[in-house]
């Protein structure tokens, strides 16, 4: 149970004016996969329950490699929280399973329209409602100002063609004494989803058929992926993988190693950590591809999600905490960095822009928002991709391969469709 008492009663008499009153005590149990959110959420928590006497909210928080296997379980003993966290990476195949709670009876209580409506579409499955989002993140593509100062050029803007990044990227990598061996590299890019399935959706491509049932990328997602090939291979502007053992990827562009950087507007907050004061440096939209049309390209992005278990006795009770959770009521300081607020009001306060921090433009996130967005999700979505265990045939590890030239790109996909489609028919 989490109680906060004087804050819980500074808000109570405000929110019990609008918080049915319920029939008997209830313990409402909640799991996140983000033990650092929950601890953010504590006081909202605690609000919560001040303005419904009787509910109790047990929570709990699991890092994302023990919670679902945790919650696997427990759906397999028919004891299911009442409300957690669910990804856009899972949330289908949690659904076929059964596992979820239809929402929509309780559409009218929600106020569905103050959410960002792209971040609502990922659940509405099988024309169902079936989570709430109350967060959504997506790549983006981050600059080192003062390189781009030093270089001459202008700032990354939304107009950006993959030409003009090309030829930013060949101003932007340094190699003092001629070695070969840059001091600086222009960009830096790994096999890994956020650092190139941006420029696929941006390219119009997709790796999924139709109905996302097998893997048969385009020709845009092909031609989107040779790009990112030529940047290491044969323009050499950014660094193979394997020359870069040892550094995080996550830290080589706030290190200074690259100058631009494709990755989640989550590592807005790592930045800010080991960047310091060392540099000045902002955020654009990844730029759109040659083959890009307003029918097929999507501005890549995925939100989390609260649910309620299928099982759940107290569905109504837990659909009126997954608002109070997410709704305008929530503190816009709750979401840190590049996280950001499904519900649109909280997202457009002073206080989530952040101006006195970098990057000092935020809004560049919100604007990805008011795009049609695509998560590019399927059912075994990691195992296809590359990760875990099972995942070694993976599109990770292939494009790994070809960025380090031991592979070509025709072979590289082969094997990942190959592999990807076996994932698929399980």
């Amino acid at each position: 149970m989490i109680r906060n008492t004087a804050f819980a009663v500074a808000l109570a008499t405000t929110a019990m004016t609008t918080s049915p009153a319920w029939a008997a005590d209830v313990t409402l149990r909640y799991m996140s996969f983000d033990p650092v959110q929950l601890e953010q959420e504590k006081p909202a928590i605690a609000a919560f329950e001040a303005a419904n006497p009787g509910i109790k909210v047990q929570a709990q928080a699991l890092p994302q490699k023990d919670y679902w296997p945790n919650l696997s379980a427990l759906a397999a003993s028919g004891s299911l929280p009442d409300v957690m966290m669910m990804s856009s990476g899972y949330i289908q195949q949690w659904v076929e399973a059964g596992n979820l709670a239809d929402l929509t009876s309780f559409t009218t209580s929600l106020n569905l329209a103050g959410y960002t409506e792209s971040a609502v579409q990922v659940a509405r499955i099988k024309g169902g409602l079936f989570a709430v989002p109350q967060s959504w993140q997506g790549p983006v593509l981050y600059y080192n100002q003062d390189a781009f100062d030093a270089a001459g050029l202008s700032y990354p803007t939304s107009g950006w063609t993959w030409r003009d990044f090309l030829a930013a990227a060949h101003k932007l990598t340094i190699d003092k004494n001629g070695d070969g061996n840059p001091d600086r590299w222009g960009y830096s890019v790994f096999g890994r989803y956020a650092q190139t399935d941006g420029w696929v959706y941006r390219n119009g491509g997709r790796y999924l058929n139709a109905d996302a049932t097998a893997l048969q990328p385009n020709p845009q997602a092909i031609s989107a992926l040779s790009f990112l090939t030529d940047l290491v291979v044969k323009e050499k502007v950014a660094p193979p993988p394997k020359d870069m053992e040892g550094v995080r990827y996550q830290d080589i562009f706030p290190l200074g190693m690259a100058a631009m950087w494709v990755d989640g507007s989550w590592s807005i907050s790592n930045n800010r950590t080991v960047i310091g004061n060392k540099f000045r440096w902002g955020i654009a939209e990844i730029p759109l591809g040659p083959d890009a049309t307003p029918e097929t390209t999507r501005a890549y992005a995925w939100p989390d999600m609260l649910a309620v278990g299928a099982t759940s006795k107290n569905q109504k009770i837990a659909t009126a905490f997954i608002k109070h959770m997410t709704d305008g009521s929530r503190s816009a300081k709750d979401f840190r960095g590049g996280k950001v607020p499904a519900f649109k009001e909280v997202a457009e306060r002073a206080e989530w822009l952040e101006r006195d921090q970098q990057p000092g433009n935020k809004e560049v996130i919100l604007k990805i928002g008011q795009q049609q967005l695509y998560t590019g999700f399927s059912k075994n979505w990691d195992a296809w991709r590359g990760y875990g265990a099972s995942g070694s045939g993976g599109v990770n590890g292939e494009l790994d391969e070809v960025f380090n030239g031991r592979k070509s790109l025709n072979d590289a996909v082969k094997s990942f469709v190959d592999y990807g489609n076996g994932v698929l028919k399980r």
